[in-house]
C-alpha cells in the first residue's frame, strides 16, 4: 500500500480547509484515510499559529513507515524543521508567445532604441552646428572693410564672366 500525507478539502464554498491526513494514494482526495495528522487553514495571516498545525509524533512515524508528502505538505515539513524543501520546478513556457511573434517583438524594441539613438543623435547634430555657426560668424565680424570689398569684387569677377559667356551664345 502506497502512502502519501496530504491535504483533504474541507469547508464551505470559498472557504477552504484542509486536513492534513495520511491516506493510501489510491483514494480520492477527500476520501476515506488512515489517520489525520494536522490541518491547514489558508484563510488565516501567514504568521498566525493557528494557520497550520502539525502533530509531529505522528508524521515522523508514518515518514519512517514510508509515508511521502505532497509538495505543499512538504514544504509545511520544512518549516517545522521536518524535513527538506522540495525542489519548485520551472514553470512551462506555453502562456509566452511563438518564436516568430517573439522576433517581431524583438525587432519592434530594437526599432524604437534606433528611432530614440537617431532623435537623440539629431538633437545633438542640431545643436552642435549652432555652437558651429556662432563661432564661425564671430571671426567674420573680425574681418576689415577692406577684406570684405576685395571679397566682394572677387564674387563679382568670378560672376561676370559667366554672364558674358550667355551673351555670347
Amino acid at each position: 500500500m502506497s502512502l502519501k500525507i496530504r491535504l483533504s478539502r474541507g469547508g464551505a464554498k470559498k472557504r477552504p480547509y484542509y486536513r492534513i491526513v495520511i491516506a493510501d494514494s489510491r483514494r480520492s482526495r477527500d476520501g476515506r484515510f488512515i489517520e489525520r495528522v494536522g490541518s491547514y487553514n489558508p484563510m488565516l495571516a501567514k504568521d498566525h499559529e493557528d494557520r497550520v498545525k502539525l502533530d509531529q509524533e505522528r508524521i515522523k512515524y508514518w515518514l519512517s513507515v514510508g509515508a511521502t508528502p505532497s509538495d505543499r505538505v512538504a514544504r509545511f515539513l520544512a518549516k517545522a524543521d521536518m524535513g527538506e524543501m522540495p525542489v519548485i520546478h520551472e514553470q512551462t513556457k506555453k502562456h509566452l508567445p511563438k518564436a516568430k511573434a517573439q522576433e517581431r517583438l524583438a525587432e519592434a524594441v530594437e526599432k524604437k532604441k534606433a528611432m530614440a539613438e537617431a532623435a537623440a543623435e539629431a538633437e545633438a547634430a542640431a545643436a552642435a552646428p549652432t555652437e558651429a555657426e556662432a563661432a564661425a560668424e564671430e571671426p567674420a565680424a573680425e574681418e576689415t572693410p577692406a577684406e570684405e570689398a576685395a571679397a566682394e569684387e572677387e564674387a563679382a569677377a568670378e560672376e561676370a564672366p559667366a554672364e558674358e559667356e550667355k551673351k555670347e551664345a
